[in-house]
């Protein structure tokens, strides 16, 4: 295996109107640059990899961040929870519990789809 762990963080634009909103102005770009900062300062370029992802399909819960190969799925990551993911789930195997996406982050992710489609 090329990455010991792969990083995908959501940099998705979409209309500033829609509904499902976007991980770009949630903060994606800069999220995937502090990652790539802590990736180079701990000496793992070549190791572990940050890449932009287009829509992970999450928008509403953005912005997204999946590491494989855990597969973990962190959901409203602001820029300030970047380090704790870096050291718990990158250079450890533990998850950030806080903002790990979980049943019920998917239920209420599809709650606000059906709201929204219902005042559309």
């Amino acid at each position: 295996m090329k990455y010991s762990k792969h990083i995908f963080i959501c940099i998705n634009e979409r209309d500033e109107y829609s509904a499902k909103g976007d991980c770009s102005r949630k903060g994606g770009k800069d999220i995937r640059m502090k990652f790539v900062q802590l990736i180079n300062a701990h000496g793992l370029k070549g190791k572990v990899r940050a890449n932009k992802s287009g829509c992970l399909d999450a928008c509403e819960m953005g912005a997204a961040v999946v590491i494989y190969p855990q597969g973990i799925w962190y959901t409203e990551v602001q820029l300030d929870d970047v380090e704790e993911i870096f050291n718990t789930s990158v250079l450890g195997e533990e998850v950030v519990e806080r903002i790990a996406a979980t049943k019920e982050t998917w239920a209420e992710m599809m709650r606000i789809r059906n709201n929204k489609r219902v005042e559309a």
